[in-house]
Order: C-alpha cells, then structure tokens, then sequence
C-alpha cells in the first residue's frame, strides 16, 4: 500500500508540474509576448479554462501529503516555513491578477494586474525550484543556495518554454509557433522532470516514512474511488476547449 501511495504522490505532483506549468509559464511570458493589450487578453484567455481545474491537483498533492506522510509534513512546512509562505503570496498575487484585470477598464489598472501576474507566476516557478532542491537534500540545507537558485532558473525555464508550446497548440501562429498536440505533450513531460528527478531519488525516505498500514486503508477507502472522477473532469476540459474552439471568441472572465 505504501507503494501505490508514493506512486498517487507522485503522479499528483508531476501532474501539478506538468499541467499548472503552462499557466505559470504563459504568465512569465505576459512581458514579452503580450506587447499590446489584445495579445495579453489573448494570452491569458488561453489558459483561462485549465487554471481552476490545474491548480485542483495542488490541493490533492497537499491533501496526500498531509495524509500520507504526516511526519513529513511538519518537517516540510518547518523548513521550509518562510519559502512556503512566499510562495503563497505569489500564488495569491497571480490569482488576484487573473481575476481582477478585467474588473475595470483603465490601463493603469491593467497592467498592474498584469505585472501582478507576471510577478506571481515568476515567484511561484522560482520557488518550486529551490523547494525541490531542499527536499533533495532532505531539508538539511537552505533553499537561498546557489544550486537552490539555479534548480529554480530551470523550472522557471521550463515552465516558459511549456507555456510558449502551449500558446503555439492552443492558440496556432498567433505568438510566433504552431504546435501539435504531441509536442505539448513532451513539454509537459520536460516540465515534471524536476519532480520525478526528486521523488525517485526520496522513494526509499518516502515509503520509510508512510503514515501506518491501517491509516493508509482508510484513505484508500475515502480518496481512491473519486480519483476516476477528477481524471474525468481533465478529459472533459481538454477535449471542450481543445483548438478549433476558438481560444479569441470564448467568454473569458480573466
């Protein structure tokens, strides 16, 4: 059972890189891309109907960690304490920008939310980065270190050049690339290497340190069955809103 739980977090949190790493990416790339304010409504009318349905696989990660690895819980939110609450900040100030940018119509207001957004997607990309390099020294060291900060520059890096592919499939020519389904696909798979790097490297620490048998029966029992639906509601997302429905003319609240 330990195992098929390490393989549920796993999956959950490179799906979370994978998926959310497009959104951030289009939002790192609103400053350069997004000269004009029809690109940047175009940009962000892209990715408007995945970021609620991507960022529900955060919540799970979070939910299975809590439940799965208790322990390791405390150790993360302690050691990471200042890192994490940063990173909620961003994560805070890039959903308040997709959310208010279009409340009001000046161009002050604009594009201080779009620089919010941008800020946001730059600091939650960094953050992961130098997360993950703590967890791959077992939170021993600080995520400020020079191979903290550079894992971050890579997944921020990857993340732009996911959210780029991402334009090009959704959104064909418009920002400079065309780009098939299957492409896209390897771009999200370059995207959740970082985690499948880390995890593979922790599987033994992880497995060691499962919360007890008859918990893990519990959660399987609870959270289990409804993970064919969450994986339904994906499906449903990507196939309706899918090229050919016309990313320009769809009702976009962001």
């Amino acid at each position: 059972m330990e195992v098929i739980w390490f393989a549920v977090f796993t999956a959950l949190l490179a799906g979370y890189f994978a998926l959310e790493g497009f959104d951030l990416g289009v939002g790192l790339l609103l400053p350069v891309l997004g000269r004009t304010r029809g690109s940047r409504d175009r940009m962000v009318a892209a990715i408007a109907p995945y970021v609620l349905a991507n960022e529900v696989w955060l919540v799970a990660v979070a939910g299975t960690l809590f439940g799965v690895y208790p322990l390791l819980e405390g150790e993360v939110l302690f050691g990471l304490y200042p890192l994490v609450v940063a990173m909620l900040l961003c994560w805070v100030l890039r959903d308040a920008g997709l959310w208010f940018r279009r409340r009001l119509d000046g161009s002050a207001w604009r594009g201080c939310w779009d620089a919010a957004i941008a800020f946001g997607s730059l600091g939650l990309s960094v953050g992961w980065g130098m997360a993950l390099y703590a967890a791959a020294t077992g939170f021993e060291s600080s995520p400020v270190h020079p191979l903290g900060l550079l894992l971050g520059l890579v997944v921020t890096l990857l993340f732009a050049f996911h959210g780029w592919t991402f334009l090009g499939w959704r959104t064909p020519g418009t920002f400079g690339v065309t780009r098939p389904g299957r492409v896209l696909l390897v771009t999200g798979v370059l995207a959740a290497l970082p985690v499948l790097g880390v995890l593979g490297g922790a599987m033994p620490y992880l497995l060691e340190h499962s919360a007890p048998a008859g918990t893990l029966d519990v959660l399987s029992v609870m959270v289990l069955p409804f993970a064919p639906v969450m994986l339904g509601a994906q499906v449903w997302v990507w196939r309706t809103f899918r090229p050919g429905k016309d990313a320009f003319r769809l009702p976009s609240f962001f």
